[in-house]
């Protein structure tokens, strides 16, 4: 059987508050009263008999009761008018504090409900209360922000499959109809749609993973010089397809990193790959490690398309795209350059991009700490 509940004006805390102020009030008010009573009249006859003579009529003892029940009328009414004042003072305390976690709790339970873009105002009542309220609207804001990626991430994901999809029906429905032979290169559509699903999935595995900080790096000390050869040396058959020179640049003098070999070389394979895809035949693209602060940066510069200013700022989030049309004609997922921000940030580095505008190319930079340093 459930327990009873409360009445709320007993169980609220404010109720509770003000209940506890009173008796607080109370027991001080009788105490007083009653030490008061109790000590007074001996200190008065004390007194008394210090500064004046004798007691020979009863004198001495009518002063007695005449101070006493002086003493506790007005100590009565000062106690009444001390208790009422403190009454009103605690009901004003009581009821604001009441109204502040009202409202917090109000918009707790609107969060709760999927009003994300609820916020509370900064109730006035001192550090812990506005403090309160500040981490309340921080965690709301967060929820907001996550709700957000998380619609467009499935808005974009389902963009990303309808293409695919569509493709695979269609061929599928002209080859049972029979409206399509089972060609060779009816052969090679299905084949990169599928591929393409399964490169999706992969990437977006990928990229969950890294910011979920749940995937393991097995670092160890490299040179900045064998990351940027290694990268090279594996993409350079695409390049010599496509006729793109690709050169190398290494600094001397630079410090060790602590990075997952493998790992690193997806991080520069993108960055390549991306490069090769934005940039046209006779172009050139070059990959350069050099020093930067404690550490070292690689960078990855192309004479390609360029990259506007207003699309800087958002190169890096999953299947964001400067050209939607033109970057599926190109064949990329659209989450590769936000898995290279994820594992470079995994390996406690920073990811950055520049460009002086379209037509101008772009330049993607990775800083990475020097092994030891942090």
């Amino acid at each position: 059987m459930s327990r009873e509940r409360r009445p709320r004006a007993v169980s609220s805390l404010a109720g509770r508050l003000l209940a506890a102020l009173t008796l607080v009030v109370v027991t001080g008010g009788v105490t007083a009263w009653l030490v008061a009573g109790a000590v007074g009249p001996s200190v008065f006859r004390a007194h008394m008999v210090q500064t004046g003579p004798p007691d020979e009529g009863g004198s001495l003892v009518h002063a007695e009761e005449a101070f006493r029940s002086a003493s506790v009328f007005s100590l009565g009414v000062a106690l009444g008018a001390a208790l009422l004042a403190s009454l009103a003072v605690s009901i004003f305390l009581t009821r604001r504090i009441g109204r502040s976690l009202g409202t917090l709790a109000a918009a707790a339970g609107a969060v709760a409900g999927g009003r994300l873009d609820s916020r509370v105002p900064e109730p006035g009542m001192g550090s812990e209360f506005d403090d309160l309220a500040a981490a309340f609207n921080t965690m709301a804001g967060r929820l907001e922000a996550s709700d957000g990626l998380r619609r467009r991430l499935m808005a974009d994901v389902a963009h990303e499959l309808r293409t695919p999809v569509a493709t695979l029906t269609a061929y599928v429905e002209g080859i049972e109809d029979g409206v399509l032979a089972l060609s060779p290169e009816t052969m090679a559509v299905l084949r990169g749609q599928t591929s393409r699903l399964t490169r999706l999935a992969q990437d977006l595995a990928a990229v969950t993973q890294a910011e979920s900080s749940e995937l393991e790096l097995r670092t160890r000390r490299m040179d900045p010089g064998e990351l940027v050869v290694n990268a090279s040396d594996a993409a350079r058959e695409a390049y010599v397809t496509k006729g793109v020179r690709l050169e190398e640049q290494v600094a001397a003098g630079l410090p060790a990193v602590a990075v997952d070999p493998d790992r690193m070389a997806q991080v520069l394979g993108n960055l390549l790959d991306n490069a090769l895809r934005h940039t046209s035949r006779d172009g050139i693209v070059r990959i350069h490690a050099g020093a930067h602060h404690a550490g070292i940066v690689l960078s990855v510069e192309d004479s390609g398309e360029g990259i506007s200013a207003d699309h800087l700022a958002h190169v890096f989030e999953r299947f964001y795209r400067a050209d939607t049309a033109r970057d599926r004609v190109h064949g990329g997922s659209g989450i590769g350059l936000a898995i290279t921000k994820a594992l470079v940030e995994a390996h406690g580095g920073s990811v950055g991009v520049h460009s002086e505008g379209s037509g101008r190319g772009a330049t993607f930079l990775v800083f990475l700490p020097a092994a030891g340093s942090g």
